[in-house]
């Protein structure tokens, strides 16, 4: 029985994509779908993701769009249509999630609310490193394998260290907000589309965060779960960030912030 539906957003990445299909192979609940929400990426990962159908336990559903520079919001937009769950989870496709992320998601979903995850960000090294074997078990979740490999001690590693009562009460305590994050974020579709989704004039910086302080403005809540819906981030070049569409993109928050709006004109519905 499909309960949750996991949108995974890409561009032209196919090796890391595959890994964050390996890690949702590994997870311990199994009642989600899978929509990959790609922005363009060339044959590839066409090729890639039919491969892996056949060697993964859940169904995959790829949902593509002609490259028209970043429009990343536009293809999140298909891909939420076409979620037959309840309750969305969306990340990325240089995500990979550790075995208990859905089953974090999925156990913490509340009516009213969003949920807000964390990451824990990797160097290209150990991006690179990362085989389907570290992955099944585990290796590139456990502090002391990615010492080993290199990575600092710091306070971050909390969030791959910490459990129970700690990983609470660090949720807790956590400066940061808990706003929506395309790499860690959940909620129900129609939460999401009593808002019409993303709004698809905005383009790299802060497109995601938008979505959350919308759904602000319509009276849903956050729940801050950075140390418990955990998932590591390959290192990737980010060729589309741009002056111009952060400007952009801040004025239209800024709008979005000062009418209190709840709808945009530019989303699901047209």
């Amino acid at each position: 029985m499909i309960q949750v539906s996991v949108i995974v957003s890409t561009y032209n990445n196919p090796e890391w994509l595959k890994k964050v299909l390996w890690g949702f192979n590994c997870q311990t609940y199994k009642g989600f779908e899978l929509i990959v929400a790609d922005d363009g990426s060339g044959p590839e990962t066409k090729q890639m993701v039919e491969e892996m159908r056949e060697q993964v336990f859940y169904d995959i559903k790829h949902v593509w769009q002609e490259d028209d520079g970043f429009q990343k919001c536009r293809i999140l937009n298909k891909a939420i249509d076409v979620c037959d769950a309840e309750y969305i989870i969306m990340t990325d496709g240089d995500c990979i999630p550790r075995e208990d992320f859905v089953q974090v998601h999925y156990i913490n979903k509340e009516q009213g609310y969003f949920i807000s995850g964390g990451y824990y960000m990797l160097p290209m090294n150990i991006s690179k490193a990362i085989t389907l074997e570290d992955i099944e078990k585990q290796n590139c979740f456990n502090i002391q394998w990615l010492k080993e490999m290199g990575i600092p001690k710091t306070f971050k590693n909390n969030k791959l260290t910490a459990s129970g009562f700690i990983s609470k009460l660090l949720n807790t305590i956590t400066p940061t907000n808990a706003s929506w994050n395309g790499h860690n974020s959940s909620a129900w579709k129609k939460d999401i589309l009593n808002v019409n989704g993303f709004d698809e004039r905005m383009q790299y910086g802060g497109e995601d965060r938008e979505l959350g302080e919308r759904l602000f403005n319509f009276g849903i809540k956050s729940k801050q779960l950075r140390y418990s819906a955990v998932c590591v981030h390959l290192d990737h070049k980010r060729g589309y960030k741009t002056p111009e569409a952060i400007a952009k993109n801040q004025l239209i928050r800024k709008e979005t912030k000062s009418k209190k709006a709840v709808w945009t004109h530019y989303g699901i519905t047209k």
